[in-house]
């Protein structure tokens, strides 16, 4: 299995969008399928920021 694919399969194309939103939060241009080209700051911020508003989410679940 590939430590990168989605749990649930069903929640794919959401995650898909919640990746792009969370670039465009951070400045990094995303296209559709391979990113590459991306460097590991570019691909870091995306990913920090992802897990910030997964956080956050969980956070305000919790009130």
């Amino acid at each position: 299995m590939k430590s990168n694919s989605v749990m649930v399969p069903e929640a794919k194309e959401a995650m898909e969008q919640f990746k792009m939103q969370a670039a465009s939060e951070v400045g990094v241009n995303l296209k559709q399928g391979y990113n590459g080209d991306l460097t590991s700051r570019q691909a870091g911020s995306v990913g920090g920021q992802m897990v910030k508003k997964m956080i956050e989410s969980y956070e305000k679940g919790m009130k």
